[in-house]
């Protein structure tokens, strides 16, 4: 059934200030972009003459790591939500960093807006190990994490 998870989609309203955070401040990789229009899109978005410019960025090159997409509706209404880990929803997307406490200096120093400072967490008695994790916003408020595993 299921073979892997081939990206995670966030709608966004502006594309280009988007790909700039992932791109640039995130260091993902831009691998392109797409529109879509017709009535598979309408369909496929449960929509009314829709046009959708969806661009994919990747944390890595090779099989096994999923894309970013972000979706831009240019023609279709996007509602404004104030993001929230306390409502359902994917409520984050989770990078995986080397170094949390350079990676939250960076984030602090590029203006990016971040929940807290970097914290630790030890979940060994569950079997997933120690690590320290922060929140951070991208620019349309959507809700990332960056986590390091501690040995």
């Amino acid at each position: 059934m299921i073979k892997s998870i081939a990206h995670i989609g966030l709608t966004v309203t502006d594309l280009d200030r988007s790909i700039k955070f992932y791109r640039d401040i995130l260091g993902l990789s831009y691998k392109g972009y797409m529109y879509m229009e017709g009535e598979s899109t309408d369909k496929l978005f449960n929509g009314k003459d829709l046009s959708v410019k969806v661009c994919y960025l990747s944390p890595k090159e090779g099989y096994g790591y999923p894309d970013v997409e972000l979706i831009n509706f240019e023609r279709g209404q996007v509602k404004k939500d104030s993001p929230s880990l306390f409502k359902t929803s994917i409520s984050e997307l989770c990078f995986e960093v080397e170094d949390i406490e350079k990676f939250y200096n960076y984030l602090v120093d590029s203006g990016v807006k971040v929940m807290s400072e970097p914290q630790v967490f030890d979940s060994s008695k569950y079997g997933f190990g120690k690590s320290k994790a922060i929140y951070f916003y991208d620019p349309d408020g959507n809700i990332l994490e960056a986590i390091e595993s501690v040995k």
